[in-house]
């Protein structure tokens, strides 16, 4: 791994391929190489011909890990994204992200229309506009340090998610909290580039794509057949999807 600095923190990256450049961001108590390497993402892309930008988000993997909640903003983390293009000089890139990773990526294509080119926001949906979400089960479920999770299946998944990739549980729970705080869709309207809105057809924790890419005025949806929020990120049918959006 390599580091770069971002607001006064200390993250983890990796780059491999070479040819048009696309960021990847991951998803919440996961990293880089569970979200993009295990899954076959970046061997996907790396072979179609592009040079793959990967990072471990602030609180995750192999980056700092701060447990003020108010590190963890979208916009904060969509600043971790330009960053890392600052320090690798590129100008502008394609940007994908999975759940959380999506939920940033939709923020700096907004804050940054100057950086990005084509943008996909996967594993999120409707359900992402949703008002007064409850982060306090899972919160309590990464706190819990006698290891019995009590809370619906969302605390007891991300729970063992976090355990199952050894991530710094406090951290996390700080990070959980701030994203769950009502998404500042006003920033929707202002994106400028091409957006691909993918979640898959039974993934209830976010909701239709179709809406959502309503909301942008240059967004379109994928809705991947017969996949949850977990089996969603690495299914074939969303690699193809993505694809063929990039080369349109």
């Amino acid at each position: 791994m390599d580091y770069f600095q971002s607001d006064g923190l200390r993250l983890a990256y990796r780059v491999v391929g070479e040819g048009a450049p696309i960021v990847l961001v991951h998803g919440f108590a996961s990293t880089h190489d569970v979200n993009w390497v295990a899954t076959g993402w970046s061997r996907a892309l790396v072979d179609s011909g592009r040079r793959v930008i990967m990072a471990d988000g602030r609180g995750h993997g192999a980056s700092d890990k701060p447990y003020d909640e108010a590190d963890y903003t979208l916009e904060a983390m969509a600043g971790d994204v330009v960053a890392l293009m600052d320090h690798l000089g590129e100008p502008g890139a394609d940007l994908m992200g999975y759940s959380m990773g999506g939920m940033v990526s939709l923020v700096a294509a907004a804050l940054y229309p100057d950086r990005f080119d084509r943008v996909i926001a996967a594993g999120i949906g409707e359900r992402l506009l949703d008002r007064n979400k409850d982060a306090s089960d899972v919160v309590k479920a990464l706190l819990a340090n006698d290891g019995v999770v009590v809370g619906g299946r969302a605390a007891q998944m991300f729970r063992l998610f976090a355990d199952q990739n050894k991530q710094d549980r406090a951290a996390l729970a700080a990070c959980f909290a701030a994203v769950r705080k009502d998404f500042p869709d006003t920033l929707l309207t202002r994106i400028v580039r091409p957006v691909l809105i993918v979640a898959g057809e039974t993934d209830d924790a976010a909701g239709a794509a179709g809406p959502l890419a309503a909301r942008i005025p240059h967004g379109s949806a994928y809705t991947v057949p017969k996949r949850d929020h977990m089996r969603t990120v690495g299914d074939k049918a969303y690699k193809d999807a993505v694809m063929k959006f990039l080369t349109e």
